[in-house]
């Protein structure tokens, strides 16, 4: 699936970016489902199992942030867990087995998206080893000026894990840019059009501006790792549940253990629930100041 060059710049950068992976008939059905789920939205008030809501929203206006877990909520999303050619991008660069752990969908809808501050995911969930991703479906084509994912190239590779602690000392999922740990104007946007799918290293530094054009960027995020990367903070469904997130190859009971750098998410955001929550514990915001 994969050439050689995608994945020497995968290494190299942190990102690529996968061009005509889903149909046109996949992306229309994938947009058909997502405008049933806003429009059913004009019935809840508040952040719910399913829904994360931009803060403007209202029944007249549904505004919905993101959609939780939207595999476990219709057949179209669930279909991609197993996607052929999702998997096999995956196995190109880490080999045969192949778990996934969950998925979300960020709307960005057009004219109020909300920004993600700069994280890396590894803050989050950090693992025996770094065989690690988050491959995004372009439900939409991402360009410049709808709020594309922006990635710190080689950031990967950097020898720590950046702090996402807020002035409160808790875990905020956030970096102060006053901090400067890392030159955001390295940035560079991962655009492409509807049915691409872009595929970020877990520890790769990375964040999104709001998104201020006409055009909405809906983008289907699902994290997958190696079979032989185990989480640091456990999984607790159970061995059997954990199991089943296998989508390609065979379990093994041998984690990997690498020598990476490990900062655990401890003490946990005051503000739970989606990272937009989390993120309101970093008062100094990057892309606030950036659109003042």
């Amino acid at each position: 699936m994969l050439t050689q060059a995608q994945k020497d710049e995968y290494d190299r950068v942190g990102a690529i970016v996968v061009p005509d992976v889903l149909s046109p008939a996949e992306v229309a059905e994938l947009r058909a489902v997502t405008d049933g789920f806003v429009e059913r939205a004009r019935a809840i008030t508040a952040h719910d199992a399913i829904y994360d809501l931009e803060d403007s929203h209202t029944p007249a206006q549904p505004r919905v942030r993101r959609i939780k877990a939207p595999h476990l909520h219709h057949a179209a999303y669930a279909a991609l867990v197993r996607h052929p050619k999702i998997v096999a991008v995956l196995q190109d660069l880490w080999g045969p087995d192949i778990r996934f752990d969950t998925a979300k969908l960020n709307l960005k809808s057009a004219g109020f998206g909300a920004a993600v501050e700069w994280h890396q995911d590894w803050a989050f969930y950090p693992h025996t080893n770094d065989d690690l991703a988050a491959v995004g479906v372009m439900m939409d084509d991402m360009e410049l000026e709808n709020g594309p994912l922006l990635i710190i190239p080689g950031s990967h590779k950097d020898p720590v894990v950046h702090d996402h602690h807020g002035e409160d000392g808790r875990f905020c999922g956030a970096m102060d840019p006053g901090k400067k740990e890392v030159d955001y104007r390295a940035a560079v946007p991962l655009t492409g059009k509807a049915g691409s799918i872009t595929v970020h290293h877990v520890r790769a530094v990375h964040g999104s501006a709001p998104n201020t054009s006409n055009r909405d960027r809906r983008l289907l995020l699902f994290q997958f790792r190696a079979a032989d990367a185990w989480p640091l903070l456990g999984f607790p469904e159970g061995m059997e549940a954990y199991d089943r997130l296998m989508v390609a190859g065979k379990p093994t009971l041998t984690p990997r253990l690498t020598p990476v750098p490990v900062k655990l998410p401890l003490p946990p955001a005051a503000k739970q629930g989606s990272i937009y929550e989390n993120q309101k514990g970093l008062k100094n915001r990057f892309f606030a100041a950036a659109a003042e």
